[in-house]
């Protein structure tokens, strides 16, 4: 089987389950050594267990993304052990049950603003440096169709996704003239945890597999990529670029 991550670092955040667990399989089993985090212990030693019947390797970090400065102390670790770092998966996210607006608890809010969008700036501030030392280095948000449509009783979770389109975009603008590519990867549904708590009575069994969906994000992890700025829709199954405004 053809290894085009062969020897690369790859880190995965949210790895311990659903989509995340299922990226960092893909990735292992294109070579790269994954650097796993997520708050979940036991599904990081699944993870590794996993990665390890492939044939590769990895490194599990139990973090809950809330802890900023645990991001740094990561971004340190993998700068003295490897010094750079080629791929950038930030998935790790939450949902929250659906509710009007008026009816959002400030915690709930809040929550979905930090784990959906701060920690992900946080990694790019912490990340940056380390990809830009890469040879054709990779960075992709896992973002949601709502983050494009107001969708009734969905906004902690539709608002967070917008605010990370454009933070994704933004650092795609600034490193256009770097070998650092930035992508968006809209999985559209698939069969999740999140997914089921968001949308109950839905049946799990018509959607795709996470598996199924993370096979698609490969391509955005590759040192072939040329586009940066750009969505993947996985329904669509193709490249989408953003329209900039007059």
């Amino acid at each position: 089987m053809s290894q085009p991550l062969l020897d690369r670092i790859a880190l995965v955040t949210g790895a311990s389950r659903g989509l995340g667990y299922a990226a960092a399989l893909v990735l292992a089993r294109a070579g790269a050594h994954v650097v796993a985090t997520a708050r979940t212990v036991g599904g990081l030693e699944e993870l590794d267990d996993a990665v390890r019947a492939t044939g590769s390797s990895a490194t599990l970090v139990p973090l809950d993304l809330r802890d900023y400065d645990g991001l740094y102390r990561l971004a340190a670790a993998l700068n003295e052990r490897h010094g750079r770092l080629d791929v950038l998966v930030g998935n790790a996210a939450v949902a929250s049950v659906p509710s009007p607006l008026g009816h959002i608890e400030p915690k709930i809010w809040d929550e979905a603003l930090a784990v959906n969008v701060t920690a992900n700036w946080h990694l790019i501030r912490a990340m940056d440096p380390l990809l830009k030392r890469a040879t054709a280095g990779r960075a992709v948000f896992v973002t949601s169709g709502v983050a494009s449509s107001a969708r009734a009783y969905w906004a902690p979770y539709s608002v967070s996704k917008a605010a990370l389109d454009v933070l994704a975009r933004t650092y795609a603008e600034e490193t256009s003239a770097t070998p650092v590519r930035v992508s968006l990867f809209n999985p559209g549904p698939t069969r999740t945890r999140m997914r089921a708590m968001a949308m109950p009575g839905e049946d799990p069994l018509t959607l795709p597999t996470p598996d199924e969906v993370a096979a698609k994000l490969l391509d955005l992890c590759l040192p072939s990529l040329t586009q940066t700025g750009m969505l993947y829709d996985a329904c669509v199954g193709k490249l989408l670029k953003f329209t900039s405004p007059v």
